[in-house]
């Protein structure tokens, strides 16, 4: 079901790519004019607004369901937990099982050797 709502969604957001492409600039924008130049009025609604309407619609409908069903199918866990083993932090350091960094080093010795 997920993969039949995705295929779905990814139509759905070509088509709407394709229907924004189409449509016909109003004004000028964000350009020179400083925008719309129009006195206030309107433009009249044609298909492809319409149609841009409803394909945003459902653009946003399969984007909820396809969070609500992949919420439904997860595990509440990290992805950590999943895969086993240590956290990264600890496999790429390289600790020793007491999780010091330096191991041989006891809580009495100094870290650097007294000069002779």
């Amino acid at each position: 079901m997920q993969n039949v709502i995705f295929l779905i969604h990814l139509l759905i957001t070509l088509v709407l790519a394709c229907v924004v492409l189409l449509q016909r600039s109003e004004g000028a924008g964000l350009g020179p004019g400083g925008g719309g130049g129009s006195t206030g009025s309107r433009p009249p609604v044609t298909a492809l607004g319409k149609l841009t309407w409803a394909l945003g619609i459902g653009l946003c409908t399969t984007s909820l369901i396809l969070t609500v069903i992949a919420t439904s199918n997860s595990t509440g866990g990290s992805v950590l937990e999943r895969f086993g083993g240590a956290p990264a932090a600890e496999r790429t350091l390289g600790l020793d099982p007491e999780g010091d960094l330096l191991p041989g080093l006891g809580p009495d010795e100094p870290l650097v050797p007294p000069v002779e």
